[in-house]
């Protein structure tokens, strides 16, 4: 058996297959890696969940402040109820136990 020659056409062949193979492998490596590929959308869409929950928790609260800010303007026992908790304030009569 004779071995065949390597023509040119053979050549531009191969160096064509390779080039397209090179090619599909770099838009792989970048739709993976890049800076909008798979990987980016998938952390943006976890940070995205995360701030838009820690944005509802955030308006939980502000209700809350808003709820204890109505509270104590309008009624003054709100008022001595929140002294006594913050600043530990007590009545000459009182007596005070301390759970530990």
């Amino acid at each position: 058996m004779k071995k065949k020659k390597n023509s040119p056409s053979d050549f531009r062949k191969k160096l064509y297959t390779a080039g397209l193979a090179f090619l599909f492998f770099v838009l792989i490596i970048v739709s993976f890696f890049g800076k909008n590929g798979l990987i980016e959308t998938y952390k943006a869409k976890q940070k995205k969940q995360e701030l838009i929950e820690k944005a509802a928790h955030l308006e939980k609260k502000k209700q809350g402040l808003e709820k204890d800010i109505r509270e104590l303007r309008t009624n003054p026992q709100a008022v001595e109820m929140k002294a006594r908790e913050k600043l530990w304030l007590v009545k000459p009569e009182e007596i005070i136990i301390v759970k530990k």
